[in-house]
């Protein structure tokens, strides 16, 4: 069974439709991860991000994001409804497929500890993740908002962070990383301008004051809608089911005299979740699931007969219209040839495979083992450079007047400068354990592990040169800012590259091939 991890973070930004872009703009770079939704609320002055994937490549998503929003967003300028402590306030690991909730807890603690070392941001687990009583609740660690916690912080030798520095990050607070089960964010909104209502609901329909269980909830205003909302988290729609918490918030709106306004769902729900809730409303008796159309559709014989179907009668192929991004089932076409991005990749790839056999002969196991998940890495962003190449393309094709024209291309070149900066920096690490190699193995083999110093060398230059270009293009300048840095680093990491990539002169040992090539 293939494992999927659901991640959720939630970001201090819900005004600035170019930070939430860039910063959904990573899921889409990396590949492994699909995005699953995004929103934004200006009035909360929140964004959450809802993606999924392979356990390790969503856990190098969420750092990347974290790390991206310390530097986009600044909460110094920030003011909206929602409690918060951080740029990157809340960050949950969700089990979602062959994998177990200790796994994200694992995942949690290794970005947490990533977070806290490398950005300096203090680093706080909750729920699953918590190592005190006190953080499993997120409330419990927002209370008092960025200065209660910095109080505590101060003052309070139990509220050391769990990783990081012991005080705020200047522009990005602290952050809450942690592992839990899937939550409903569920939102009804009231027609009153009277913040007190909603917050005396709040007070009713939450677990801490005595209300429903598994229901988290506050009161906030919205102030461009000129309407006041109860905001909810549902922790276990099995246990209280929305329809449950609907009913108790209009009921309590009703006592004060106060209509419901309407309702929303902020990111994903679980299916049942609304099966529960129609069941409910229309009083269904012995509803079954498998009675929902695209429930049958999507059960293994439903698929397998569209698929014969399909084979067996295939429809004559249109070409795609300008406006239509991608092919119909979401994956891009494969390309014909290569790219500069996927020929690096693969001639790196070729250098950790001339590793793995020097490292093989000579026994270096740990050394093997670290070049073989490498090349396994440099395999996959060959396709993830064609991928990104390719959703360029189709971004170009789309016309000038075109509304989704300029965030279509903004955001499929950050995936053609995200893929070439993670080869250089896999490149970057393969020459110091190809040069350690090269210390310690016979003669006969050190040429095997030059070609591969060679290559790796190449492919650093060549790749930074792509990145450099593709920077030129990229029209969000927010993005460019944040990747400048990355890239001065990549290209001292080239500097340092090729004092380590030095072998000794074309004289003392490639002429002596040459010399043995003649004696053939």
């Amino acid at each position: 069974m293939s494992q999927v991890v659901e991640c959720v973070p939630n970001f201090s930004e819900g005004r600035n439709s170019e930070i939430v872009d860039a910063l959904a703009g990573v899921v889409r770079s990396v590949p492994g991860v699909v995005l699953l939704d995004e929103t934004k609320d200006p009035d909360h002055h929140r964004a959450v991000v809802t993606f999924a994937g392979r356990p390790y490549a969503v856990a190098e998503v969420a750092y990347q994001m974290a790390r991206m929003a310390s530097q986009l967003i600044d909460l110094r300028n920030h003011h909206g409804e929602h409690p918060r402590v951080g740029a990157t306030d809340v960050m949950p690991f969700v089990p979602i497929r062959g994998v177990s909730m200790q796994d994200c807890v694992q995942l949690a603690r290794m970005v947490g500890q990533r977070i806290g070392n490398e950005l300096k941001i203090p680093v706080f687990l909750y729920e699953q993740a918590a190592t005190r009583p006190e953080r499993k609740q997120l409330e419990w660690i927002r209370k008092g908002g960025l200065k209660g916690l910095a109080d505590r912080m101060a003052n309070d030798p139990a509220w050391v962070p769990d990783f990081g520095p012991k005080l705020l990050h200047q522009t990005a607070g602290a952050t809450v990383v942690g592992a839990r089960w899937p939550l409903i964010a569920f939102n009804v909104n009231l027609k009153s301008r009277d913040l007190s209502v909603a917050r005396a609901i709040a007070k009713v329909v939450r677990q801490s004051s005595g209300g429903l269980p598994y229901v988290k909830a506050i009161g906030v205003e919205l102030k461009s809608q000129q309407l006041v909302q109860v905001s909810m988290n549902l922790t276990n729609h099995e246990e209280t089911p929305l329809h449950v918490v609907f009913a108790a918030v209009q009921r309590e709106a009703a006592a004060r005299g106060v209509e419901v306004a309407g309702t929303e769902i902020v990111g994903l729900v679980p299916e049942q979740a609304l099966m529960e809730t129609a069941q409910q409303a229309l009083c269904l008796n012995q509803f079954d699931g498998r009675q929902v159309l695209e429930s049958r559709l999507d059960r293994p014989e439903s698929r397998e007969a569209i698929g014969r179907m399909a084979a067996s009668q295939p429809v004559k192929e249109q070409s795609p219209s300008p406006e239509k991004v991608g092919a119909p089932d979401g994956k891009m076409p494969e390309l014909q040839g290569q790219t500069g991005g996927s020929v690096g990749a693969q001639s790196a790839a070729f250098a950790a495979g001339l590793g793995m056999m020097v490292a093989k002969l000579t026994r270096a196991r740990a050394i093997e083992t670290r070049l073989s998940e490498i090349r396994t890495r440099l395999h996959e962003l060959a396709q993830a450079d064609r991928d990104a190449y390719g959703r360029v393309l189709q971004a170009r094709k789309l016309p000038i007047t075109h509304p989704d024209r300029p965030l279509q291309l903004s955001s499929n070149l950050l995936g053609a400068i995200e893929t070439p900066l993670e080869i250089v920096k896999l490149s970057c690490e393969l020459i110091p354990l190809l040069r350690g190699l090269l210390t310690q193995t016979k003669p006969e083999l050190q040429p095997d592990l030059k070609m591969g110093l060679r290559l790796a060398d190449a492919v650093i230059d060549g790749c930074l040169g792509m990145v450099e270009e593709n920077m030129k293009v990229q029209p969000n300048q927010l993005l460019i800012a944040s990747i400048r840095e990355r890239f001065s680093v990549a290209e001292q990491m080239l500097v340092d590259a090729k004092s380590l990539c030095y072998t000794p002169p074309f004289d003392s040992w490639a002429q002596n091939m040459l010399n043995i090539l003649k004696l053939r």
